[in-house]
């Protein structure tokens, strides 16, 4: 029987990563795992267009202010469901590409299950799974459970 230690749960503070956190946070309970709560923040802008570049003292200054802002958002998704049960949790936020970062994290804190959701804060479409989501099923080294 597949018993998780390690769930990662990536959030991009959507109402599907929402969904997403209360299956995660279900399976945790049920089995005494450790959940890890991953947020990644896109790179916020190009240092350089065709006339202008943006220094990089000022490139840091937005960085750091979109992690703050990160890390207060996810505390408040986060909050909402402890509720759920007293469960072993940490969060990391960190910047880059979604899926990468995600598969990365995984790899690196030895992950048994990931659960995301299958569409992000875009839903692009309701009919097909979000390509972060088909990503990290691509790319996974455990477990995925994508949640609807």
């Amino acid at each position: 029987m597949f018993e998780p230690r390690r769930i990662l749960v990536p959030t991009d503070l959507s109402e599907h990563s929402d969904r997403a956190l209360r299956r995660a946070f279900d399976i945790a309970r049920q089995f005494g795992a450790e959940l890890l709560i991953l947020h990644v923040v896109r790179d916020p802008v190009q240092f350089c267009t065709v006339d202008f570049c943006v220094s990089e003292s000022l490139m840091k200054e937005v960085t750091a202010q979109m992690l703050d802002q990160a890390r207060h958002a996810v505390r408040y998704q986060v909050a909402r469901f402890l509720s759920m049960g007293d469960i072993s949790l940490s969060t990391h936020i960190t910047v880059g590409t979604p899926h990468e970062m995600i598969l990365k994290e995984a790899e690196e804190k030895g992950v048994d299950l990931i659960v995301l959701s299958t569409h992000g804060a875009t839903d692009l479409s309701r009919h097909l799974m979000g390509s972060v989501a088909r990503h990290v099923l691509l790319g996974a080294g455990c477990q995925v459970l994508v949640v609807k």
